[in-house]
């Protein structure tokens, strides 16, 4: 019965996104809808763009071994960003009118620029993407019980959503959200019923949690806690600003207010919803607290589904999976479009002698397909976890695109020089600390490299400032 459910979800899915592609007839469609989504799929997108693979089974499993502390970059540090750009960075940006994030870089400084932010911004949906695909192959291995492996899964989940992105775009991306937003929040919370009833209620689960010490949020009173703490967060909260698929979806509602008003309905949406994984991975400690508990130790990324499967009535694995597959899907597909365009509209398109929007579109879809192909292969071959694949992708965006995006908009006296001082130092910083870090580092590398790059910003404005004025 899941196994029926689950090709046909696949199928429908697809057939939606396909049929959204007759809608594409440019490169502006193809990236961002026509600039034409109203409220509801704005939200919905930003909403499901964000709840993938980390919070479902990375998120839920992390909480689960070191409760709400573990987990201070996502939900907490992404949530805080997602309201950031809509209360600070979409009215700026929507009003640019512009197709990629990397189109202001240039704007605002020069090619140079819009080369390197985009190359690292571009650089971050590596990690992000393979964790995606790491839970379609997941979730596929565990509905055919073990019939199709995990590496095989990937292979056959990454297909299907290249199916739809290629051809569809924005449009398949957002019509996909919208309809899987019912099916995410539903089968989650008829899920939280069913498990709720295997272990004395919710509030069973919360109060064994707080007396484990899991909803103890901030660390205890020292120096060596608290700065990795903060650096954690941190890199969520300010390095996913400048990431193409936030940037896609508040440029694709109809208006500046729409833009908002999207992203922060979207990070309430999301915050919300990201307890539920955290509390139904917990749930299982009480249900079977020896299985389960070896189980954390081992393989925690197992732990929700193998409770679903194991303890959950066949609709309620329907429900589950269903969600599952949704949530992903829409991560899937948004964080492999974004990219894509990106690296095609600021890198490739220079290339390209006379450029007609025919020969951009074609482009933005062979481009799609080679990066798929290498996130595929970098998802079959790392061991990294769910949760840490999709954290450690946003630091090479806090230490080298974040500081010329801010500055840019917020400070007058910024300039190319100091843009560019700011990529250069930020990244050789980050990169230096991380080859010098060991496990008694209290500082965390990025968190250096975001302060060398707002040094190197400051200081290389001023001082071609400086020069300007002498001459």
């Amino acid at each position: 019965m899941i196994l029926t459910f689950v090709i046909l979800y696949l199928i429908v899915s697809v057939g939606i996104g396909l049929y959204a592609a007759t809608r594409v007839h440019n490169a502006k469609d193809f990236a961002v809808a026509g600039r034409s989504l109203p409220l509801p799929i704005v939200a919905a997108t930003v909403f499901a763009t964000w709840f993938g693979a980390e919070a479902l089974m990375g998120m839920s499993a992390t909480f689960a071994k070191e409760g709400l502390r573990g987990v201070v970059a996502d939900p907490f540090g992404s949530t805080v960003c997602l309201l950031l750009v809509g209360l600070f960075f979409a009215p700026r940006l929507y009003r640019l009118n512009l197709l990629t994030v990397g189109d202001y870089y240039r704007l605002r400084y020069d090619r140079r620029i819009e080369i390197l932010c985009t190359l690292c911004i571009v650089a971050s949906y590596l990690g992000w993407v393979a964790a995606q695909f790491k839970v379609l192959g997941l979730v596929l291995h565990v509905v055919t019980e073990g019939f199709v492996s995990q590496p095989l899964g990937m292979v056959i989940g990454a297909a299907i959503v290249l199916t739809y992105t290629t051809f569809g775009g924005m449009f398949s991306v957002a019509i996909l959200d919208f309809a899987q937003l019912s099916v995410i929040v539903g089968g989650l919370l008829y899920i939280v019923s069913v498990v709720s009833g295997l272990t004395g209620g919710a509030e069973a689960v919360i109060l064994h949690a707080a007396q484990a010490g899991r909803l103890d949020f901030f660390p205890p009173p020292a120096v060596d806690a608290w700065i990795p703490f903060v650096g954690a967060g941190i890199t969520m909260m300010l390095g996913s600003v400048p990431q193409q698929d936030v940037f896609q979806r508040i440029t694709s509602a109809k208006d500046e207010r729409t833009a908002v008003r999207g992203a922060l309905i979207g990070a309430c949406l999301y915050f919300c919803f990201c307890f539920v994984p955290m509390f139904l991975a917990y749930a299982a400690l009480l249900v079977d607290p020896v299985k389960f508990g070896a189980l954390l130790e081992h393989d925690p990324q197992l732990v929700l589904p193998s409770l679903i499967v194991e303890h959950t009535p066949a609709f309620a694995q329907v429900m589950f999976f269903g969600a599952v597959l949704s949530a992903v899907m829409s991560c899937s597909s948004a964080t492999l479009l974004a990219p894509s365009v990106a690296l095609s509209e600021n890198v490739i398109k220079e290339i390209l002698p006379r450029t007609d929007e025919r020969i951009l579109l074609f482009t933005m879809r062979i481009v799609l397909v080679s990066f798929a192909v290498v996130v595929l292969v970098i998802a079959l071959s790392s061991e990294t976890s769910i949760y840490m694949l999709v954290v450690n992708t946003y630091k090479v965006t806090l230490v080298a695109a974040f500081v010329p995006l801010c500055f840019g908009l917020y400070w007058p006296r910024a300039t190319t020089r100091g843009a560019l001082w700011a990529i250069v130092f930020g990244l050789v910083t980050w990169i230096g600390g991380e080859i010098a870090a060991t496990d008694n580092s209290v500082w965390p590398p990025q968190l250096l490299g975001l302060a060398m790059s707002v040094a190197g910003m400051v200081v290389g404005s001023l001082s071609s400032a400086s020069r300007s004025q002498r001459l």
